[in-house]
């Protein structure tokens, strides 16, 4: 069946270096899911907490399901993310550590389960951001020369 994306975070790729990569369920009511499908989701300022032996991920926007009822959730609550008891001791000792944090990248479906792919992220400085931007440039600028190039 694979994987249908339904949103990313392209900030935190600006924002952060991303060291490691771990797929989490997310535990969601039934019209989360229903306003997943349609696509509806924003994860701009989202971010992951562990708690408790548990991990959370908040400020994860979804829009209330637009054929809902008084049953509809809350659109910002907190949403309990599944992993492993290993990866949650590895991210816990992590993320006590200065300067790491826990950073949603993408959302998607992936067979039929609504799955999170977390980053664990390390805080860009201002001059990294600049260099990045730099490095874009100068790849696009490589890649419009070889194009002109193959043109003529």
């Amino acid at each position: 069946m694979g994987e249908k994306l339904i949103c990313n975070n392209k900030k935190a790729f600006h924002e952060y270096f991303i060291e490691e990569k771990f797929e989490a369920g997310i535990s969601l009511k039934g019209t989360e899911v229903k306003s997943l499908r349609a696509g509806k989701a924003n994860m701009g300022d989202s971010f992951a907490l562990v708690r408790g032996g548990e991990v959370f991920l908040h400020n994860l926007n979804i829009p209330p399901y637009d054929f809902g009822n008084r049953e509809n959730h809350d659109p910002d609550r907190p949403r309990k993310l599944l992993l492993h008891l290993a990866e949650i001791g590895k991210l816990f000792i992590k993320t006590q550590e200065r300067g790491y944090a826990l950073v949603p990248l993408r959302l998607y479906f992936k067979n039929g389960l609504v799955k999170v792919e977390l980053g664990l992220a390390k805080g860009k400085k201002l001059y990294d951001k600049r260099e990045d931007l730099k490095q874009k440039d100068h790849k696009r600028e490589l890649a419009q020369a070889l194009k002109e190039r193959h043109r003529g």
